[in-house]
């Protein structure tokens, strides 16, 4: 039988997901010793780990080349696509905030405000929910910067402490909504292999709870 192939997002989430697998009892050496490989088997090859960017995470998992993936809530709130959600795994916990310079008061006057994120879609979707028309600015790199030159009134974008706008003088002004890590599956996967993936789930569910019973 092949195995159940999950789409990984490199980095921190990859390495908690090893961490999870690990204590559902699978033999994780190949991901943790496994050098530049991007596809691997774990436990007995009854799973086959493939390591992905976020983004693309969502696509081999929408696609049908990977069965499950496991991505940031941001990612998914971007990037949309169609796929069953499953389960909130309870780690890679941060927000999306909208933020700007301690001083400015962002609601001040009635114009129409500048906005710069990488996440265009999450901003635009917060302030249409907010009846308030916005211009949104895509910056790819560094967000914090774009209200400290001039080119936005403020941002919108993922904080974990907080740390690097305080730096930069921003502070928060709104929340938008908590980001974690996600499990998702592919449509069609979830029909043909219904009770593996359902099984899967299963141990994954109950170790998110015996964790937050535990914290």
């Amino acid at each position: 039988m092949k195995p159940i192939r999950i789409a990984l997002t490199k980095g921190r989430l990859e390495n908690k997901t090893v961490e999870l697998l690990e204590r559902l009892g699978y033999d994780c050496t190949n991901a943790r010793k496994k050098g530049r490989k991007l596809i691997m088997p774990i436990g007995n090859g009854e799973i086959e780990v493939v390591l992905a960017k976020a983004a693309d995470v969502v696509t081999y998992v929408e696609s049908g080349v990977c069965d499950m993936g496991v991505v940031g809530k941001d990612t998914i709130m971007e990037k949309g696509g169609t796929f069953y959600e499953v389960a909130d795994l309870g780690f890679g916990k941060c927000r999306f905030a909208v933020a700007t310079l301690k001083e400015k008061d962002l609601y001040e006057g009635y114009r129409t405000l500048t906005i710069a994120s990488k996440y265009v879609n999450v901003a635009k979707n917060y302030f249409e929910q907010k009846n308030m028309d916005v211009d949104v600015v895509k910056i790819e790199g560094s967000v914090e910067l774009a209200p400290v030159l001039g080119l936005a009134d403020a941002i919108v974008d993922i904080v974990e402490t907080g740390t690097t706008l305080k730096e930069n003088g921003l502070v928060v002004k709104e929340e938008v909504c908590p980001v974690s890590a996600r499990l998702i599956v592919n449509i069609a996967s979830m029909k043909l292999r219904k009770k593996e993936i359902e099984e899967l789930i299963d141990k994954i569910e109950k170790d998110i709870k015996k964790r937050a019973k535990e914290a």
